[in-house]
């Protein structure tokens, strides 16, 4: 492996640091991996690295920046070469500069708006179990508690722009589009991982967020995560149900900030030589929801 791993984490903003903590942790089951008076860190469980979720006080909710994990330090420094010739201003950070455990950084702004980082080397914490005849999970699970991010939801003007990019000089791979009538993208979804998204963008304002997305092994534990919600009073907002894109399962619902997280589960695997997919503008309703066939508008709104 080589280049781009996965996505690695997002720094959300949140007014109120001491309630979303306490959300990430009881209610979606993260690990608190370290406190400061502005910004608390935490995991999945089943990740080995020290955080995938930042957030960050601030007066207003929305994300800061989207971090991408880096095989190499030689592919940081190919990475940065190719922003050179791409013509991307970008900055340079060493390993602890950036965030508790951060690793060697390089940060810009896409063309969408969006700041990115590129990450070598974040610190190691284990995920809580033995490397020699380990159980199949820690027995001190609580919430919601998903093994591992999965993807990431963002909006910008120009679809068509920001996926070239991620192709070409991240050197993403197109997996699923959803095409306007006149021939635009509206939305595209982009993987490292040969899963059907790391990352997807969608029609919308320049530096848009729409929903941050961590993994669950079932659908059985979508049904979990709607108890869950229920249970500690939180709103959902759509699900448990299918998409058409990804073929995945999904349920949505806002931390206490007013950030949107999906539960996710399916999807497929995608070689490197698959064709994308493609919707058209009269299906994109069952791409983003199968069952129902079209889209709540309130389900469109974004943060930034």
């Amino acid at each position: 492996m080589s280049g781009i791993l996965r996505l690695s984490y997002a720094d959300v903003r949140v007014p109120d640091l001491e309630l979303a903590t306490a959300y990430y942790a009881e209610v979606v089951g993260l690990v608190v991996t370290g406190e400061t008076s502005e910004r608390s860190y935490l995991k999945a469980w089943d990740e080995h690295q020290h955080h995938s979720l930042i957030l960050s006080k601030a007066p207003t909710y929305g994300l800061n920046s989207v971090g991408f994990k880096v095989a190499s330090a030689a592919d940081l420094d190919q990475l940065a070469e190719r922003l050179n010739e791409a013509g991307v201003a970008f900055e340079r950070f060493d390993a602890g500069e950036l965030a508790q455990a951060s690793g060697a950084t390089i940060r810009f702004v896409a063309p969408s708006g969006h700041t990115i980082d590129l990450e070598f080397g974040m610190g190691q914490v284990g995920n809580g179990l033995p490397l020699i005849n380990p159980p199949p999970a820690p027995d001190n699970l609580i919430g919601i508690h998903p093994p591992r991010l999965d993807h990431i939801f963002l909006l910008c003007e120009d679809v068509d722009q920001i996926t070239t990019f991620f192709q070409d000089v991240l050197e993403f791979r197109l997996t699923e589009q959803i095409m306007a009538d006149d021939g635009h993208q509206l939305a595209t979804f982009l993987e490292r991982t040969h899963s059907p998204h790391d990352i997807a963008f969608l029609t919308g304002p320049d530096g848009g967020f729409h929903h941050l997305a961590f993994w669950v092994d079932e659908w059985n534990d979508l049904r979990h995560a709607a108890d869950t919600c229920a249970y500690h009073g939180v709103t959902i907002d759509a699900g448990p149900t299918r998409h058409g894109a990804t073929r995945g399962c999904g349920l949505y619902f806002f931390d206490p900030a007013g950030n949107r997280n999906e539960i996710f589960t399916g999807g497929y695997w995608f070689d490197p030589d698959d064709l994308p997919t493609t919707w058209t503008e009269a299906e994109m309703g069952r791409a983003i929801f199968t069952y129902k066939g079209q889209v709540d508008p309130k389900f469109m709104t974004v943060h930034s």
